[in-house]
């Protein structure tokens, strides 16, 4: 029989502090107050979805009841404690879901568990997830037994709503914020996930998965996944491009090339290109907008390290920005911007994106005009 298959966002859940991928700030600290027997006996983990806070939360209960942890505080994952929490079979540690289980009666359950010390190891773990999801009759019995836990219990809060959570428990926590992963933390997981699994992969697909999960992992991994049953173990740009439903970069460039040579036709064939797809006119101007914004990033040195793209699409930002004045660029922005928001009263959405992208491709000589009318208004040369 064929081995099941297993979801990359499960299979490659880091097991090890140092296997957490863009956290290094909170994996210092707790591997510290590990080493030096310091630890808090209430934590809350904030951030997005998917950055790995109950990831953390399980590493933290499976590390500080191992039995024969390294000198650098991670598990062994062979004495008995690792094994039982492996096997998902430890009685020290307990996790509970408080988007389903958010009654005062779900609470008192814990309360009244936390009073029977552990039979096996030094530490009894309670982890709940979803925390701002509890009412606040749960909240208020839960305060006292947070404010004086027995010595052997640690309480592990995940919440992705800090603000939810009453004062009175945010002061009983060590507060831990999870950052979203970064595009380039993502892409070098990624990466090496598709070594392990063979799949081969063009790193800019890669990127636009990064880009497309916003900071997620599981999503990232979850996106990964789909795209290489799509494409059978190919994870290639047009594919993912093809997959994900996106508007490539080179239809941004090749639009406003046509804009520079103000080529209305072959504006407006092109924006038929993109209608034609099934592209939302917002969704095209969102884009065009963000395409802009990275051509202005490009005008300022200092700034570049703001262009979350890969390094050879950005030589072509770098190429593209050069060939138009900055204040083209911030006047396009401001064109678009105000079409944005004027779309959703708009009662013929073609036309009023047509007609924001004549805007643009005449918009040379509405600077000209502007500049020779009113000299000190946009008379700046980029």
């Amino acid at each position: 029989m064929a081995d099941q298959y297993v979801v990359s966002a499960i299979k490659y859940r880091p097991q090890h502090f140092n296997t957490v991928v863009g956290q290094s700030h909170i994996t210092t600290t707790l591997k510290n107050a590990i080493k030096t027997e310091q630890l808090a006996h209430s934590f809350l983990f904030c951030g997005p979805r998917g950055v790995g806070k109950t990831t953390c939360a399980r590493i933290l209960a499976k590390t500080i009841n191992c039995t024969n942890r390294t000198a650098d505080a991670e598990a062994c994952d062979t004495c008995n404690s690792c094994i039982s929490f492996k096997e998902n079979t430890s009685f020290n540690i307990h996790e509970l879901d408080a988007a389903s289980n958010n009654s005062v009666d779900d609470i008192r359950d814990l309360i009244s568990q936390v009073r029977l010390t552990p039979q096996a190891g030094k530490y009894k773990v309670y982890i709940i997830d979803e925390v701002h999801m509890l009412s606040t009759s749960a909240f208020n019995a839960f305060l006292k037994t947070l404010e004086e836990p027995p010595s052997y219990a640690i309480f592990i809060l995940a919440t992705t709503e800090k603000h939810k959570i009453l004062p009175t428990i945010l002061s009983r926590c060590q507060i831990f914020d999870f950052n979203r992963i970064t595009t380039k933390d993502t892409v070098e997981h990624l990466a090496e996930i598709c070594e392990k699994e063979h799949i081969h992969f063009e790193k800019e697909a890669l990127h636009l998965i990064s880009q497309k999960s916003e900071g997620c992992m599981r999503d990232a991994l979850s996106i990964m996944d789909k795209i290489a049953s799509f494409s059978n173990d190919q994870i290639t740009y047009a594919s993912t491009v093809e997959h994900l439903n996106i508007l490539d970069y080179d239809y941004y460039f090749k639009l406003i090339e046509s804009l520079m040579m103000q080529d209305i036709g072959g504006v407006m064939l092109l924006y038929d290109e993109i209608n034609n797809k099934g592209f939302e006119g917002d969704m095209f101007m969102n884009g065009l907008s963000a395409h802009f914004r990275d051509l202005l990033m490009c005008k300022d040195l200092r700034v570049t390290r703001l262009l979350d793209l890969p390094e050879n699409i950005k030589v072509k930002y770098y190429v593209q920005a050069n060939q138009l004045s900055q204040n083209y660029i911030i006047n396009a922005l401001s064109v678009l911007n105000q079409a944005e928001i004027n779309y959703k009263q708009s009662r013929n959405r073609r036309l009023h994106v047509e007609l924001a992208l004549i805007r643009l491709n005449y918009l040379h000589q509405a600077i000209q005009v502007l500049s020779d009318e009113n000299g000190n208004l946009l008379k700046k040369k980029s």
